[in-house]
């Protein structure tokens, strides 16, 4: 019997779900991801590994030294990101704290480094904080995105996986109802094994 350990490495080792590569916000959304026995593995757990989530999409560079508040703000986000993808697929409306948190995350940035002033060396331009504005503007980038997908032709093709506990979306291509082989042999495995109960 695999222990758990096993199981996380093997889910976090999934390749992208069809459409992350295209969608940021579809791959912060299945960022957590279900595991049978009702366990998740959480590829933003840590500061450390969401900064490496961030570094391997080029949201922000390797080195940030991004904070547990910033890794915060990034999984609030893709909890908004998942509300508003799972209302899409369902047919209902969006909850209006979803769309608020999108459209704050896009207008948060500051569009120039701002005016500060040194009592030495006097005016100057800059981010008051690096780090944060890194993770303010992936956090933009991630939500304009999310309401670029909601809003294009791919809207309708977004859709979950159907491989119960698997929880990620995908973009279909054709008939296909899995974001990987393995959730596709899954689902397989399960029609059978229920055929044949049910035939016993």
């Amino acid at each position: 019997m695999r222990s758990m350990e096993e199981l996380v490495r093997e889910e976090v080792a999934l390749p992208s779900a069809p459409g992350e590569d295209e969608h940021p916000a579809l791959a912060l959304a299945n960022s957590a991801v279900a595991l049978p026995g009702g366990h998740t593995a959480d590829l933003l757990g840590t500061p450390a590994q969401a900064e490496q989530w961030l570094t391997r999409r080029d949201l922000a560079p390797e080195g940030t030294g991004l904070a547990e508040v910033c890794t915060t703000q990034l999984r609030s986000l893709r909890e908004q990101v998942r509300s508003l993808l799972a209302s899409r697929v369902a047919g209902q409306p969006a909850l209006p704290a979803a769309i608020a948190a999108i459209n704050d995350a896009m207008t948060r940035v500051p569009t120039a480094p701002l005016l500060l002033w040194d009592q030495k060396t006097g005016p100057y331009r800059a981010t008051p904080h690096p780090t944060t504005a890194i993770v303010e503007h992936a956090l933009a980038v991630i939500a304009a995105d999310a309401a670029d997908l909601l809003t294009s032709p791919d809207a309708a093709r977004l859709t979950a996986c159907a491989s119960p506990p698997c929880n990620r979306f995908l973009l279909k291509h054709g008939r296909r109802q899995w974001c990987s082989t393995r959730c596709g042999d899954r689902a397989r495995a399960a029609r059978a094994y229920a055929r044949r109960t049910a035939t016993e």
